[in-house]
Parts: C-alpha cells; structure tokens; sequence
C-alpha cells in the first residue's frame, strides 16, 4: 500500500480490499472501505462502476454521477453544492471509473462517502451503498516521550502517527525549528536539554509536522501555531495566533511574513510586519495572555494571502524556525446561481454569496439590486424574480466597498466575419461571436430556417463556402441569467474559379469552330484549284470572301451567345 501524497498532508487507507456494491448488473466497486486522512490534508476517493449497455433494445447511457453523505427527504445531496464542501470537492470521472477529491480535510468531513449514477433507463438510478468510511484525524503527528532519566538527561523519542501507515515511510526531525539531517526513522533517542524542542514529519509532508514539544519540563524554546491555515474574506479582518515559550528571558519579539522576503533591506533578517509600507494602518499585534501572541489584519486584501510566523530572541538565542506558520487565504465573494427557473419575462432564481472560505453563520451579508440595497436580506441565500437588465452583487455587512462582481444576463452579443466584404464561394469563413458574460455565457450558433444548431463555442469556422451556404445566420449567448442572439447575414458571389471557368467556356465557344471552318476552306479551295480554269479565278476570290464572312458573322454570334449566357449566371449569382 503506497502513501498517497497530498498538497498539505497526507491521505492514509486502512483497507484494500475491494467491495462491490450494487444491484445485480449494476455494481459499484470502492477502492476501499475505510479511509483515514490528517485534518488539513487531500483525500481521493475513488469507484468504478458498470451497468448493462443495453436494455430491450435501449442503448444505455450515464446521464449524472455524483458522490453524497446527506439525503434531504428524497433527495441526494450531491457534494459540489453542498455549501459545508464549497470550493473543496473535485469530480474526475472516466471510463468508468470516477474520483471525489476532498481538499483541505476538516474533521467534520469525517462521514459515509457513496457513489451514485443515473441513466437513460426507466428507474436506472444506482448507489453504491454501504459507501466508503472516511475518518478525519487531528492532531496527525505528535512526539512522544520515553525512557526519560533526569540524571543523564537522556531520552527516546517516537513520532506517533494519528492514522496508522502499513509501509515504512521515512521522517524528518526538527531541534528548535532547524532539521536534523541525520535522523529518518519514527524514533530518536539521544542526549537532550531542557532548552531544546522537538518536533516531527513524514518525509515529502515537511508542511505537515508535529507541534513542537519540550523533552524536559515545559521551559523550552518553543513556537505553537494555533491553527495551521486560515480563510477569510476580503475586507474583512483575521486574527492569527500562536503560543510561545522560551528557556531564558525574551528580549524581542515580532510578527514576520516569508514571502515579504524581498522587501526586506537583509534578506538573510526577517523584518517586523508592522513597519511594512503594505500593512501600514492595518496590523495589531494584542498580548491577551502570556505566552500567546495574536496578529491582527484588517481590512485584508488579496495580497494579503502569505504565511504569517512568529519570531523571538532570548539572550544568544533565536527562534527563527523553518517550520511553516499560519498559513492565510483572502477571498473575494462570487455571487452563484444554485437554482432557476427561466420563464418568457423573466427568471426565478436562488442566489448565493460565496467564496472559497466556507460562509461563517453568524455573518451578515448585504444584497444589491441594481445598485439599491435590499433591506430585507441579510443571508448568503437570496431569491427573488429576475429581469434581463437586472444587475446584482452582494458584500459582507459592514464591508460594503469589497462587495462581489455583478452578475447580469449577456449583454446583446456581437458578430464579426473574417475575411470582412465579399465572400468569394470555395473559400473559409469564420465567424466571431463575443457579447459582456458574467457568469460567462455559452455561445451557440444557428442558421435561419434551421432546428439544430450549426456549432457551439465563441468562433464558428465554415470552410468550402458555397452558394448554398448563403442566408441568415445568427449566435446566442446564454448564461444562467438569460439569452441573447446576434443576426448576421451571408452571401456567396463568384470567385476566381467560376471566372476562370467562363472564360475557358467562351473560349471553347469562339475559337474551336474556326480551325474546322479553316479545313474546310482549304479543302474547298483544293478542290477549285484542281477542276478551274483561269477565267473562274473571280469566282474563287468571290467564294473564299464569302466563306470569310461566313465565319466572322459564326465567331460573333457564338461570342455573343456565350456573353448572354455568361451574363445569365451573373444574374441568378446575384
């Protein structure tokens, strides 16, 4: 069993062994049956599925997959709209086989994970069921203490995992902060003082490790962050906390951001957060107890969006540790549409503020509606009836000026054809269809007089442009708001190839009878030469004028004949 590598921890399986669940020819196959996994880290899990391919004389086809812990009534909850996993859930489905991917594990995503599809079959709707048991652990990693002897101050440690591993990973070790570079195994014994802390990590997870922990008494030199990463929304404020300690009298303490780094005069010297130009007016550093330190942010930006560490001197001694601090992400709000109803007029729909940080329930949320407050919601839900020209936005109360995008239907869209004038038949065509799109509009194009639709997508390419082909085409921009469309109307005329083609037509026309007039002029005139005399002389002269004029007046009216033609095809082109 490999270790499955995650972003900001690590996923443990504590069974393989495959279970099919299911009804007859429809079964769905777990991975495995329980999965334990560290607070904060990544967990996939994953299925495969199959169904009959055909039933009385029906082709099946899987319309909807979807994953779910809850059922309302009757109704599955599928995990993408479920706002406890906003921004957290991944669907990947293929060939049969589909994975949930949850990010930012919290304990309270501890549940029963089932698999669920539907078909085109009558009552074709199957679960999986019972589903795959996933455990969210916290803390994951902690130092444990043995074997301690006051007198020689030796002692053993062991880094106790909270989710048993079956292979044999290899760990990293930290003394106040700084790695070990020696030590790979779950245990380290050793001759420690009571100064130094300790702590622990999975190697590949060094941004997962244990809290750090005193070896002997409590006095050591030590940083604990009180939570590991943090989500807030712009505009708003955060307070990042930590608890410290130290073996001598501290001299100086501050607050400092890595990835501020290049801003500072040594990069080699953290810099204080609160003489940086950025924070100016913005950071509070509050004492509301000893040993704990809190960072206050306000009015926090996207900017704002680094990892946050807390640094001390005591006498010779610096706690300026590598071991990752907090870890801060500022978001916008989004305004989403969860459910509508699209009527001729208008459209009902339920409307949600949301960003990637789940919505705390005790927040207030501030609704506009074409730029007026509506007063008489305060929720992150928000449903009324919806006009095209409606605009609306929502925003945190009491941080109205770091409110959402608009959301609106698509603005009338706008077509361009390349290559612009005349379109020459034979040739490519591309069309271009663009209109004002949040959320961002699908593009779908038709021709006049037609049911299906020609093509989807922004740019629509018709190549071998014919005649046939002419007419009125058109694109609409639909987004969950509404619709629009854009008429364009296109011609065919002549190209290079039908002029060509005329050209050689007249020419067949025009010149072809004359080498056959010519032959026959000459066999004519042989055949004078050989029974005449020389009295008859003007008699051939008046022959051959004769035969001459016969073949002018023949070319004109063959030049004629095709130019009348010609000038007809001109015509019904036109």
């Amino acid at each position: 069993m490999s270790l499955t590598a995650a972003a900001s921890g690590f996923v443990v399986f504590l069974l393989s062994v495959q279970v099919i669940q299911g009804q007859n020819d429809w079964p769905v196959t777990y991975s495995s049956t329980e999965i334990c996994a560290l607070k904060g880290s990544t967990v996939d899990i994953r299925c495969t599925y199959r169904y009959p391919s055909r039933i009385y004389g029906r082709d099946t086809t899987v319309e909807k997959t979807s994953w779910f812990t809850k059922v309302n009534g009757n109704e599955f909850v599928d995990l993408r709209t479920d706002s406890e996993y906003s921004g957290r859930v991944q669907y990947h489905c293929d060939n049969n086989i589909c994975t949930l991917r949850i990010t930012d594990l919290r304990e309270s995503d501890s549940a029963e994970y089932k698999f669920r599809f539907i078909t085109n079959q009558p009552g074709g709707r199957y679960t999986g069921s019972p589903g795959v048991t996933l455990l969210v652990t916290d803390p994951g990693l902690q130092v444990l203490v043995s074997g301690t002897s006051w007198l020689s101050y030796w002692a053993k440690l062991k880094c106790q995992r909270g989710c048993h591993l079956p292979d044999h990973p290899s760990y990293v070790w930290y003394k106040n902060g700084q790695k070990i570079q020696t030590e790979t195994s779950s245990s380290y014994s050793d001759y420690f003082y009571s100064a130094d802390s300790y702590s622990c990590a999975v190697k590949g997870h060094e941004d997962s490790p244990s809290p750090s922990v005193c070896v002997f008494g409590q006095s050591c030199n030590r940083v604990t962050y009180t939570d590991r990463s943090i989500c807030a929304f712009k505009g708003s404020s955060v307070d990042i906390s930590s608890n410290y300690n130290s073996h001598k009298t501290i001299r100086s303490k501050f607050w400092f951001s890595p990835e501020r780094s290049h801003q500072w005069q040594s990069p080699s010297q953290s810099e204080d957060l609160s003489e940086d130009f950025q924070y100016a007016g913005r950071v509070q550093v509050l004492e509301t107890e000893r040993g704990r330190s809190t960072l206050r942010i306000t009015d926090l930006r996207e900017s704002d969006s680094a990892q946050y560490h807390f640094k001390f001197t005591a006498g010779s001694f610096e706690w300026n540790s590598i071991l990752p601090g907090t870890t801060l992400t500022v978001t916008a709000l989004q305004v989403q549409v969860t459910r509508i109803k699209v009527y001729q007029s208008y459209t009902e729909a339920e409307l949600k503020c949301h960003s990637s940080c789940s919505p705390d329930g005790l927040l207030s949320f501030v609704w506009f509606k074409n730029g007026t407050k509506i007063t008489s919601v305060e929720t992150s839900s928000y449903k009324d009836r919806f006009y095209p020209r409606d605009i609306i936005s929502c925003a945190l109360k009491g941080h109205e000026n770091y409110g959402s995008p608009s959301v609106y239907a698509p603005r009338v869209p706008s077509v361009s054809v390349s290559p612009s004038g005349e379109i020459v038949d034979n040739s490519t065509v591309t069309l271009t269809c663009s209109s004002d799109a949040n959320p961002a509009a699908n593009y779908t194009w038709y021709k006049e007089n037609e049911d299906s639709p020609k093509a989807s997508g922004q740019i629509f390419i018709i190549t071998d442009f014919r005649p046939e082909h002419s007419g009125n085409y058109y694109c609409e921009a639909q987004n969950a708001r509404g619709r629009h469309n854009s008429t364009l109307h296109l011609i065919a005329v002549a190209g290079n190839s039908t002029v060509m083609i005329n050209i050689i037509r007249l020419t067949l026309v025009v010149v072809m009878p004359i080498p056959l007039l010519l032959f026959c002029l000459w066999m004519r005139k042989k055949k004078t030469l050989s029974s005449s005399t020389e009295p008859n002389e003007p008699t051939e002269t008046m022959e051959l004028q004769s035969v001459s004029d016969h073949i002018n007046v023949s070319a004109l009216n063959s030049v004629t004949a095709a130019q009348t033609e010609d000038t007809e095809e001109q015509e019904h082109l036109v």
